[in-house]
């Protein structure tokens, strides 16, 4: 298994400059500074992605475009329904305050064990990890659980869905996966190892021991606010 996942979140979209909690596809587009992320991004991939996965939000499509234009050994691109954001339900559209501390706030018991508690009018964490993680089994099992399959597979996504996808699949202290956001176009990097589990390799610009005490990474917007879904 010499090949691993590599989940990014989309560059900057029109919705996170608003801090407007966007989470219903298709979504709002890149800003033009999300798209030079995007291309950023996949210019400083060590290991060039033999396939792009994205979700079918717009700014992942959009962001799976510009990955797959600067790197020559994507050739191969698909999209999957069930790797889009945390659906946050009666908060979406919302950037006040209150709408950003009433997600934070189940977001963390999510990542405390509460995996049936909802949003309002939203999902579960159950409800997003039975329609994300068979994605990431199906990718699995059919490229980097072959032997002759060798590169990473790069996986367009959003930022709360990977970060609680990954905290579960990896075993990551969840104080950690709570307070380290992603910003855009950063990643989590996971590695199969035996008997169908995942190893954590990166969080954001940070690699192991991913712990409470390790340093509490940015994931901000440009006037200093932590942005919900980073």
């Amino acid at each position: 298994m010499s090949g691993r996942l590599v989940l990014v979140r989309h560059g900057q979209t029109h919705s996170n400059v608003a801090r407007r909690l966007d989470t219903r596809p298709p979504g709002a587009e890149l800003t033009d500074l999300g798209r030079e992320q995007a291309r950023s991004f996949a210019r400083g991939l060590t290991r060039p992605p033999a396939l792009v996965a994205h979700s079918i939000a717009v700014r992942a499509v959009q962001t799976a475009d510009h990955i797959t234009a600067e790197v020559a050994t994507a050739r191969d691109r698909h999209e999957f329904e069930g790797l889009h954001e945390v659906q946050v339900g009666d908060l979406e559209d919302r950037t006040d305050e209150a709408a950003h501390d009433e997600f934070n706030a189940v977001y963390r018991r999510w990542h405390q064990g509460e995996f049936d508690l909802a949003l309002p009018g939203g999902e579960t964490a159950r409800q997003v990890l039975d329609r994300y993680v068979p994605v990431l089994e199906q990718l699995r099992m059919r490229y980097l659980d072959d032997t002759a399959w060798h590169g990473d597979i790069v996986v367009v996504s959003h930022g709360a869905a990977i970060r609680l996808v990954s905290a579960v699949l990896a075993g990551v202290d969840s104080g950690f996966a709570v307070d380290h956001h992603l910003a855009n176009t950063e990643s989590v990097v996971l590695a199969p190892v035996t008997d169908g589990r995942w190893t954590c390799v990166q969080w954001g610009k940070l690699t192991p021991p991913f712990g409470p005490d390790a340093t509490v990474s940015s994931g901000v917007d440009r006037a200093g606010s932590t942005d919900p879904m980073g």
